[in-house]
């Protein structure tokens, strides 16, 4: 028996009480996970991204670990849920425009020290202050540099479109209106490299684009990592009281950790491992998140239906943004139908051996997305459901 049909038959034990659709996390794996990034780390403590995990149970466990410190949040809402919860050290990924819950966070002294807001223009700063109604709350705010590759003169770009300020300069000149801007104080700097911690750099069948991505990254780290020592550099003259560099993700976390200039990495993705991270070179995780469909029709030979299954991920779409099937080993998509929203048709000789209300496992394509389908997720270890989870979805809330 192959390891993976190993863990499957573990997961149909685990999971023979409940009907599917049904969401797991294999708890050894996530631990496993867990280790591998602290190892990978090198010491520097690992910020966790809440967007990748979004289960505050496990939150909590991983939390638990010594070498993990603070969660990195995706909305301003959820920061908020989160503080309220309990998080002491919540930071804002992304610029915000929810006034109201910028009201409630200049208003309340235990939410204005336990939340840090990403910023990256002197706008965001106007919109706080209009959104305050009285709160006098002094903002904790961070500032987001830009990591894109520029080549060319700046003709070609390599990265996300993500922050406006490139060059020391410029994330400099906006620590100092922030400086001269009574209610707000700078803390931290982050700067996610997203085309080398997100952008798998082993596709299989793919040996030329391959490398090519692995020049790429070699490129782009060497470019950041001087940039980013200048930032710091710049930003410490304006702020001397700077208190974290926040860098990396998934796929960078030791090249990152490398760079003296950042004092703590990002990661998230890692502990879940959905199909986007298998196509790395620097590290190879466990999948721990899955979930499973029901076969619910037998159309003809070497061919099943599950119910439902059409679960894409986030980005360009693209066959990589779709689940995969995973268990048993062998299963295809009919590629006339794909991955349906209601049915999805699953190819393959392992099809002949499966029996309605069988259960077929995936794996999504990224890695919290999962928990915007699933109210609850089944904590296993070994073969048996240890304990059962709520998603952010489970308690009620859905923050995009």
């Amino acid at each position: 028996m192959t390891a993976r049909a190993a863990d499957r038959a573990r997961y149909d034990r685990a999971t023979a009480h409940l009907d599917a659709p049904v969401a797991i996390v294999d708890l050894e794996a996530f631990d496993a996970n867990a280790d591998d990034l602290l190892r990978r780390a090198g010491g520097k403590p690992i910020r966790v991204a809440s967007k990748s995990v979004r289960c505050r149970a496990l939150l909590v466990r991983v939390l638990a670990r010594d070498g993990f410190a603070g969660v990195m949040s995706f909305t301003l809402a959820e920061s908020l849920w989160l503080a309220r919860s309990g998080f002491e050290d919540v930071l804002l990924a992304y610029p915000s425009a929810d006034r109201a819950r910028y009201a409630e966070l200049t208003a309340d002294p235990k939410l204005a020290s336990a939340v840090t807001v990403m910023i990256d223009d002197p706008a965001q700063l106007d919109l706080i202050d209009a959104a305050r109604d009285g709160g006098r709350e002094v903002v904790r705010v961070c500032l987001e540099l830009d990591t894109s590759l520029k080549l060319l003169g700046g003709r070609v770009r390599v990265g996300a479109r993500r922050s406006p300020l490139h060059s020391p300069a410029e994330v400099a000149d906006l620590a100092r209106s922030v400086a001269r801007r009574p209610g707000f104080e700078v803390v931290g700097i982050m700067a996610y490299e997203g085309h080398v911690a997100g952008v798998g750099d082993a596709v299989a069948g793919r040996p030329l684009r391959s490398r090519a991505v692995r020049l790429m990254q070699a490129a782009a780290r060497r470019e950041l990592a001087e940039r980013r020592a200048a930032v710091v550099r710049a930003v410490r003259a304006v702020a001397p009281g700077l208190e974290f560099v926040n860098g990396g993700g998934t796929g960078s976390v030791q090249h990152t950790a490398a760079e003296d200039a950042v004092t703590e990495i990002a990661a998230g993705s890692g502990l879940y491992v959905p199909r986007l991270f298998d196509n790395y070179t620097s590290f190879r995780g466990r999948p721990a998140a899955l979930f499973a469909q029901p076969v619910v029709r037998r159309p003809g030979v070497g061919v099943v239906t599950v119910l439902g299954a059409g679960y894409p991920a986030s980005g360009a779409a693209g066959k990589d943004r779709l689940p995969v099937p995973y268990l048993p080993e062998g299963l295809r998509y009919d590629p006339q139908e794909g991955a349906g929203e209601v049915q999805t048709p699953l190819l393959g000789t392992p099809a002949d051996d499966l029996l309605i209300g069988d259960k077929v496992w995936f794996r999504h394509a990224k890695a919290g997305e999962l928990c915007e389908r699933f109210d609850t997720l089944h904590l296993v270890e070994g073969d048996a459901v240890t304990a059962t989870v709520p998603t952010y979805r489970g308690e009620g809330h859905t923050f995009l």
